[in-house]
């Protein structure tokens, strides 16, 4: 408070100083009498000296006003008379006092003679100026120079008849009362005198003023230059920065700021900075410098200005780029900089493990054949030491590198000899330790080979295997010791600055490395990879809200030195300093003698908490500023008092925090005190935005402090695009809360908010506007997390590590306040705020939002908590209350090898102090050799291992766990047909078991299908011995056509066509002496279909490409397969797509082998594509055939040829049937042969006997009816054995019938029977 009075003091008495300075044309009144005649008068030149005087006027030292008052006052003293107080001097005064009244009468009579005749000469010249006439100026306007924020008065006297139109001029534009704030200009006409005032004047108020005047009979004008002069603390006058400005225009700023770059070795980077406009020619003289050395342009590095960029580029960088690089600008006020570092970090090495590469690599004490080269170890070595350098020349141009020496890992400096005198070389070095060898260096410049120097002293260092190099004794020092008091301070939000002390040897000193750890990890990073010499640095790049420490290394000839000691632990935050000026002054209400004051807070808020505001009031007409209050205002609304109703006030603020009192505002506008009495409520105010995205934002204001007639009905809200001058309603209709969420904005465009209060009267008084608002998506913007912590609480967390160490995080729900504390509980911690619900219900549903305060940039989030999401987080709480053990896998069964039944569950991992009770049908297990308990608590595994389970084990179990607080219990009910299953498989298994003591089957009855259509059925047994014996079964009959082979053990049995009569049951047996196995196959029902169906697909897959053949019915296309069953097998033939139906002239069919299709009585229409479909199941076959063509013609001509065949074959005389192999018949009776002829004509007729033809007599008779011819022998005797045939011809053909005729006697035996 002591500073704030103090610093008052001393502006008000510069102020009044300055005042004293601008008198300086006044006249000094004297002590001794003068008559009103003979009071100073003073020329036009007097006043010019003054004025240019006032103009140059120079702010002095306190000391120097001292001096000027003292030889003031002794001037004055020396003017005054001196007065004596003895009698003869007492009467002396009075005569001369007396003689002085006299005269003074005398003069006066006179002058008042004059005066009388000066105003009847004045009378008359009205008169004269009275008539009409055209305006003119008497006395014109004058031209002022004044202090800014004090008032200026422009005047001029006018002549005109009749009085004429004033207008007055800014710059030739028209001065609008409307657009200014009120009270700014006043502009009065008293009687001929016209007045400008400009009050409060500010640098923008320096112009050129014009006015012009007119009336019928003319028009004239006059103008004047302002020049307003701020106080910099330059010089003023005709050298001050207002007065060059005003000379020169505006000045070109910086508009972009530099920030450090992070580059990598061999790769490009630019630094750009951008100004404010286009740079004149004269300051086109831009500077680049790195660590104070002016940059030059090179091959490697591009210096540019171009569109209002100035710009370094360098296109391959090197270690020894790296440093700050500052840019300078000149200007007419001085030279104009910025700064930023460059950090050069190591390119990835050629192996893993590789040191960084050395830098600084130069050459010294260049002679005819040799020369010094000195280089600075690398400041990451990647965990391993040193060992030695590598050094490389080059000849001339010619970009050869070949290795010229190897130094020890332990100097900086090496010899290089047997260089070729007057020849240019470069050279470059490698670093290397036991993981391998690192990048070249960056070369150095050509050096040519001069006449020699006197040479140094060297000493011989053995190296490598009895090898030898000759070094100064200056290369054998040791690294320097460790750096000092690493002490680290906050600085910015994403960088700290370190400091140390200087370590011994400063002349041996290259620099120093530093090194950064983030704490909780164990790797050091290197922040410089170019040594510095300062005992200061800044590192930038540093996560916000995180802890680091930091150590630091001295480097020189010898190489690195050993790490300092660690730095105390540093959270990367901004560093407190004063705020900024408040801004944004608003009349938020007016009395007769008060108003209510509100303003924004300072955009820089100097990283800590604001403890208050100063304030500062000035009335128009005082000189002098008065503060408001003793004590800091912790708020940013104040009603000021004791203000006289009337009059303007303007008001002025700063901030104050633990750092101390910020900067001083800019004065506000001018309020006049005037007690508002309109029936529309006042402005809102406090219009801020949170939660800013890409396209939305949560708009808040606070309600109008001045109400109006009614209560505040609503809020209407407007919207400014950027570039715009347009305010438009951004809804409709007014909203009741003091908060709206907006959407629906364009990303990256800004925006500007106002409200205005609504009641019964209308629409109120718009609030200021707020700050324009970017709409962008912030990359480290964070939200709320929802969540359950380990006690099981649901909560909602937000944090913000950038957040100053004094901020405080404000909750609300639903932005209506904050959450009710019966309900929740606040857990702050360093940079980060939790809210637990107690009871979590539908109470807590709804929108809860957090602000940070204290933040110069906007921190705040929102989370709305829906019934949904709260009940899951109810579902986790009540898990992590009342923890259970996880289930990974409920209760199992296995049936072991030998039938034991093997329960078993599976639960997470749990603690060597878990418990385990496995209850059976109400009692507890305990482990036995019939029933075996395992409990593995690593693996979580519960087992019980039942040997004979039988029906005593039918029932109920349960494993109840516990581990800690955690529980869980599995039950497992055995009953009923669960129970009669497993008994029954545990059984099975253990008689299966029983079973493989003996011959047993290891593959059961199986069958499979061949390529040739082929059922196989297959089985292996095992165990065997030579007695063991194998049989096949079919339906409980022994299949001798099975097969088995003893040595494999492999049974097998064909079935070469499958049919019905192969279905039925199949079995296979293997007995001996130990026992006996079987297996079964039923191939009935589904397993007979399921053969059929593989048999056909296979049968389908195997079906020939479709033939063509002719045929004496017509042509015939068909497809040979390997097997065909009707019913499994479905044909379908198409004709030119279109399917085919067996008919007159298309028969389809199909045999076991064959699938045809036969077209009776060819045509024309018969030509063209058929297709053969064959489906079994869901496969489908085609095949295609294209009857047409010449495949048409041949099958035609075939067909013609067979039917001319067929024919003839059909009406050929033949013998049909009837005449038998063999005719055996006794003696004495009659044979008859009988036999079916057929012919077309109707066939001749001959028997014969022994190819004889027989005489039809006697005995013999022929009788043919019809077609059947019959021969009749009666009395056959042994003669009339032989063979008989008979003969049949017509013009077609011929064809004989034959028959053996044999005669036996009475009591013989043919002799066929003898034969049989």
């Amino acid at each position: 408070m002591e500073i704030h009075r103090l610093e008052h003091r001393s502006q008000e008495e510069q102020k009044e100083e300055r005042q004293r300075s601008l008198q300086m044309s006044s006249a000094t009144q004297r002590r001794t009498f003068h008559t009103s005649e003979e009071e100073e008068q003073f020329s036009s030149l007097d006043y010019s000296l003054a004025a240019a005087l006032a103009l140059t006027a120079t702010e002095t030292s306190w000391e120097a006003k001292l001096r000027s008052e003292v030889s003031a006052l002794e001037v004055e003293k020396r003017g005054e008379k001196r007065v004596g107080f003895g009698n003869d001097w007492e009467k002396t005064e009075i005569d001369i006092l007396n003689v002085c009244h006299m005269l003074r009468e005398r003069v006066d009579r006179k002058a008042l003679w004059r005066r009388t005749e000066e105003k009847i000469r004045e009378a008359r010249e009205l008169r004269e100026l009275c008539s009409s006439r055209g305006p003119f100026f008497w006395i014109p306007l004058r031209s002022h120079t004044v202090w800014e924020n004090e008032s200026v008065l422009l005047t001029c006297t006018v002549y005109a008849s009749p009085p004429p139109q004033v207008i007055w001029y800014k710059n030739d534009v028209r001065i609008d009362l409307r657009l200014f704030p009120a009270g700014k200009y006043i502009m009065k006409n008293h009687f001929g005198l016209y007045t400008l005032e400009i009050r409060r004047c500010t640098v923008e108020d320096s112009a050129t003023y014009t006015v012009m005047v007119k009336n019928a009979y003319g028009q004239a004008s006059s103008f004047a230059k302002v020049l307003v002069r701020k106080y910099l603390g330059k010089e003023a006058g005709f050298d001050s920065e207002l007065f060059k400005r005003f000379l020169l225009g505006p000045d070109v700023e910086f508009e972009s700021v530099l920030k450090p770059i992070f580059a990598r070795e061999k790769e490009p980077f630019t630094l750009v900075c951008t100004f404010t406009q286009d740079v004149p020619d004269g300051q086109r003289n831009i500077q680049w410098f790195r660590d104070g050395m002016l940059l030059q342009f090179s091959q490697r590095r591009q210096i540019q200005y171009l569109d209002r960029q100035a710009s370094v580029k360098v296109s391959c960088a090197y270690k020894e780029d790296e440093g700050l690089y500052t840019i300078r600008m000149p200007s007419p006020f001085g030279s104009k900089e910025q700064s930023a570092y460059v950090f050069v970090r190591d390119a990835p090495a050629e192996k893993a493990g590789a040191p960084g590469s050395p830098l600084n690599v130069q050459c010294h004490d260049v002679n005819r054949d040799c020369l010094i080269l000195t280089w600075v170890p690398p400041s990451d070595t990647r965990g391993s030491p040193i060992i030695g350098y590598t050094i490389e020349r080059c000849q001339g141009e010619s970009g050869v590198w070949e290795i010229c020496h190897k130094a020890p890992g332990g100097s900086c400096r090496c010899p290089i000899r047997g260089l070729v005198e007057g020849q240019s070389y470069r050279f470059r070095v490698r670093a290397i330790n036991k993981a391998g060898t690192s990048l070249p260096s960056k070369a150095t410049e050509l050096v040519t080979m001069q006449d020699p120097r006197e040479a140094e002293r060297k000493k011989v260092i053995p190296f490598d295997l009895g090898r030898n190099i000759a070094v100064s004794k200056a290369d054998t020092e040791a690294t320097l010791p460790p750096p000092a008091q690493v002490q680290v301070y906050r600085d910015t939000k994403t960088s700290v600055s370190l400091s140390w002390d200087h370590v011994a040897g400063d002349s041996e000193l290259l620099g120093y490395y530093i090194y950064s750890r983030e704490v909780g990890t164990p790797e050091w990073q290197t922040v410089n990879n170019k040594p510095i010499k300062s005992n200061k640095f800044s590192v930038p790049g540093l996560k916000t809200g995180k802890e680091y420490v930091f150590c630091v290394r001295s480097v020189n000839e010898a190489g690195v030195g050993e790490s300092s000691a660690e730095s105390d632990p540093i959270i990367v935050k901004q560093a407190i300093a004063t705020p900024s000026a408040p801004y944004g002054f608003a009349l938020l209400a007016c009395g007769k003698n008060d108003m209510v004051i509100g303003w924004k807070p300072p955009k820089r808020q100097g990283g800590g908490k604001i403890l208050g505001y100063f304030l500062d009031q000035h009335e128009e007409t005082e000189p002098k500023w008065k503060p408001v209050n003793q004590q800091p205002v912790p708020t940013r609304v104040y009603k000021i008092t004791d203000l006289q109703e009337g009059h303007f006030y303007e008001f002025r603020a700063r901030a104050t925090n633990w750092a101390g009192v910020g900067e001083l505002s800019e004065p506000s506008d001018l309020f006049e005190c005037k007690e508002w009495t309109m029936a529309q409520p006042g402005p809102p105010y406090d219009v801020r935005a949170s939660e800013v995205r890409a396209s939305s934002l949560m708009l808040h204001w606070e309600t109008p402090l001045y109400k109006g007639a009614g209560p505040i009905t609503g809020y209407r809200v407007s919207v400014q695009e950027e570039g715009s001058e347009t305010w438009k309603p951004l809804v409709p209709d007014p909203i009741l809360d003091t908060h709206l969420r907006v959407s629906d904005l364009e990303p990256g465009k800004s925006y500007k908010f106002q409200v205005q209060a609504v009641n019964s009267a209308g629409t109120g008084q718009p609030s200021l506007p707020s700050d324009p608002i970017l709409m962008e998506d912030k990359p480290d913007a964070r939200e709320i997390k929802v969540g359950v912590d380990k006690e099981g609480s649901v909560f909602l967390a937000f944090e913000a590590p950038e957040a100053p160490d004094s901020s405080e995080f404000e909750w609300t729900k639903d932005y209506a306040g904050p959450p009710d504390p019966q309900r929740i509980i606040v857990k702050d911690d360093v940079c980060r705020s939790k809210i637990i619900l107690k009871e979590p219900g539908k109470e807590d549903l709804g929108t809860y939002s957090v602000t940070v305060t204290d933040a110069d940039e906007d921190i705040s989030a929102s989370h709305t908590l829906t019934e949904e999401e709260l009940d899951r987080l109810k579902k986790l709480s009540h898990e992590i209350k009342n923890p259970v053990i996880k289930l990974i896998s409920g209760w199992n069964i296995d049936i072991l090898e030998q039938g034991e039944v093997r329960l078993w569950l599976e639960v997470e991992k749990l603690s060597p102090a878990a418990e385990l009770h496995l209850i059976f049908n109400n009692k507890e297990l305990i482990s036995s050799p019939t029933h075996k308990i395992n409990f593995n608590r690593e693996k979580g595994l519960v087992e019980l291992t039942i040997q004979n389970f039988s029906d005593e084990d039918m029932g109920t179990y349960t494993a109840q766990l516990q581990d800690g607080k955690a529980k869980n219990q599995i039950t497992l009910a055995l009953v009923d047909d669960s129970f009669d299953k497993l008994l029954r498989a545990s059984a099975a298994k253990r008689r299966d078991w029983k079973r493989k003591q003996g011959p047993h089957f290891v593959e059961p009855l199986q069958w499979k299908v061949t390529e040739e259509c082929e059922v196989l059925l297959t089985c292996k047994v095992t165990n065997t011995k030579k007695e063991s014996q194998f049989q096949w079964i079919f339906q409980k009959k022994e299949n001798p056509k099975g097969q088995y082979n003893a040595e494999t053990g492999a049974g097998l049995l064909v079935i070469p066509e499958m049919s019905k009569k192969d279905m039925g049951t199949y079995m296979a047996v293997i007995s001996d002496d130990r026992g006996e196995d079987d297996t079964i196959l039923d191939l009935t029902g589904e397993a007979y279909d399921a053969v059929l169906n593989e048999l056909c697909r296979i049968s389908a897959l195997s079906a020939t490409p479709l033939k063509i053949q002719g045929t004496e019915e017509g042509i015939r296309i068909f497809s040979k397969v390997k097997f065909y069953n009707i019913d499994y097998m479905k044909t379908t033939w198409y004709h030119k797509e279109k399917r085919l139906e067996s008919g007159d002239r298309v028969k389809a069919g199909s045999t076991l082998d064959e699938i045809w299709l036969h077209i009776l009585d060819p045509k024309d229409s018969d030509k063209g594509k058929y297709t053969l479909e064959i489906s079994t199941g869901k496969d489908i076959r085609k095949l295609t055939a294209d009857l047409s063509g010449q495949a048409f013609d041949d099958a035609l001509a075939e067909h013609q040829k067979l039917k001319e065949a067929a024919f003839i074959e059909k009406n050929r005389a033949k013998v049909v049937k009837g005449l038998p192999d063999v005719a055996t018949i006794m003696e004495d009776k009659t044979l008859c042969l009988t036999c079916i002829i057929s012919g077309d004509p109707s066939p001749e007729i001959t028997w014969l006997k022994n190819d004889q033809p027989v005489t039809f007599q006697d005995r013999y008779r022929m009788e043919v009816k019809g077609t059947v011819v019959t021969i009749t022998i009666e009395k056959v005797c042994s003669e009339d054995s032989g063979r008989y045939g008979i003969f049949v011809k017509n013009k077609w053909g011929s064809e004989t019938g034959l028959v053996t005729v044999s005669v036996f006697k009475h009591g013989e035996e043919p002799k066929e029977l003898k034969k049989q």
